[in-house]
């Protein structure tokens, strides 16, 4: 008895022993990671998140989608997405997801032939490596730095993302803060194309395109998720884009051929951001052409996923509709969008699970917007569920903060106030749910 009560205590000690020298920073710094992939790789293994299917069930009430409708007039800029002032919305739809396929089609930017190829010099690189997601912050400190920034991608990081594993910054809030903390100015647009992309370049204006790409995740499976790049080159002959990319090896020199990227760009409504200095705005708004004008910008994008939606199969199916949802979002027919939406996960059910991009709704809040103002909040509640229960760490402000909306809509004022507060906790400063808050009457 007493030989084993020893070996009790030699294992205690030894246990103790291994803590703390886990505990120790350099351990801790290499150790930490190992596990946190461990813990991710388990949480995917016994809940794969593909498996996760929203299904749209609610429709909305003529009088719900009034009062939520006229709500949304007052408001030009909501969480996670810009919308554009105009239209106003109505409360019947007159874009239906059977109308025939427009003929319009997007003109191209400018009428002087554009050369076989083009390329930027002395576009600087930034890589994203050595920490959390940080793709955004390191692809716009490259649009910055090649106009003459001095800052680094450390110091916009921490301006676009106050909370350390944020999963996702947005085109307008990178827009924003060149706006608003730099010298320089921004702009964003959707439904780009090849054309435009090639006259920007040829202009002398680096492209900032936000595209799907497939890589290896920290669950260890190569899957779909948004990543940024810069494209600064082209050349006709090879169907080849010069591209800098944070992540990749090589990411300096990287390649992608025009067919993988429209494929990619597909994935969100062929957003793309253009930064210049102030003085050159008139060469910048020349160059875009019809895109100079942002509602301009988001009709051409509607008409292009309209034409998609009968051109495309498959996963590329399912963006098409999408799409079609986030440029009637930003039109503000949020009936007609909302049935777009359906329509796109829809087709998203019948997806093979490798297939399914699950990560959509961390990038593209577009479908709350839309059920939330036709009164469909339990459709609002059961996505954001759905996207919330599929990540392992979701962190994911604007979630909780769409999730939040429709809890109060629905009579839940605790569970508003709890999910706005996680909101504020992932993304401090985070302005919609601060303002979400004090319109229940609670401080921030």
């Amino acid at each position: 008895m007493k030989y084993r009560k020893n070996w009790i205590w030699i294992a205690v000690g030894l246990a103790a022993a291994l803590v703390l020298v886990c505990a120790l920073p350099p351990v801790f710094a290499r150790l930490w990671p190992r596990l946190d992939q461990a813990r991710i790789r388990l949480f995917y293994l016994l809940r794969p998140p593909e498996a996760e299917v929203f299904t749209p069930g609610q429709q909305g009430r003529v009088d719900a989608i009034v009062q939520a409708t006229m709500t949304a007039l007052s408001t030009e800029r909501v969480a996670g997405e810009q919308i554009t002032a105009t239209p106003a919305p109505t409360a019947t739809s007159t874009l239906k997801p059977d109308e025939p396929t427009p003929t319009t089609a997007p003109p191209t930017p400018t009428s002087t032939p554009l050369p076989s190829t083009g390329q930027i010099e002395n576009v600087p690189y930034v890589d994203q490596h050595f920490g959390q997601n940080e793709c955004a912050p390191a692809t716009m400190a490259m649009m910055l730095k090649f106009w003459g920034w001095q800052g680094t991608r450390e110091e916009l990081s921490k301006a676009v993302k106050p909370f350390l594993r944020d999963k996702n910054v947005m085109p307008y809030e990178l827009v924003d803060y060149a706006n608003q903390q730099t010298d320089y100015r921004a702009l964003a647009r959707f439904g780009g194309t090849h054309e435009l992309l090639k006259a920007l370049i040829s202009a002398g204006f680096p492209v900032m395109v936000e595209r799907g790409v497939y890589l290896r995740d920290l669950s260890g499976k190569v899957s779909w998720m948004g990543h940024y790049q810069v494209v600064y080159g082209y050349d006709d002959a090879t169907a080849i884009y010069q591209v800098k990319d944070a992540f990749e090896e090589n990411g300096d020199r990287f390649r992608v051929s025009y067919e993988d990227l429209i494929r990619g760009w597909r994935s969100f409504n062929y957003a793309f951001v253009v930064v210049y200095p102030p003085e050159q705005e008139a060469d910048v708004l020349r160059t875009l052409g019809s895109y100079a004008d942002e509602e301009t910008a988001n009709r051409l994008a509607y008409e292009i996923a309209s034409q998609e939606v009968y051109t495309t199969e498959g996963q590329d199916l399912f963006f098409a509709w999408y799409n079609r949802g986030s440029s009637q979002v930003q039109l503000r027919d949020y009936t007609g969008a909302a049935q777009s939406y359906d329509q796109a996960f829809a087709i998203y059910a019948e997806l093979p699970a490798e297939q399914r991009p699950w990560r959509t709704t961390w990038y593209q809040t577009g479908p709350y917007f839309a059920y939330y103002y036709s009164g469909r909040y339990e459709d609002v509640l059961a996505l954001a569920d759905t996207t919330i229960k599929a990540a392992s760490d979701p962190f994911l402000e604007e979630n909780f903060y769409w999730r939040a909306r429709a809890k109060e809509a629905l009579g839940d004022r605790e569970g508003a106030i709890a999910d706005l507060r996680k909101s504020l906790e992932y993304h401090p400063g985070f302005t919609p749910a601060e303002e979400a808050l004090k319109n229940l009457g609670v401080n921030p």
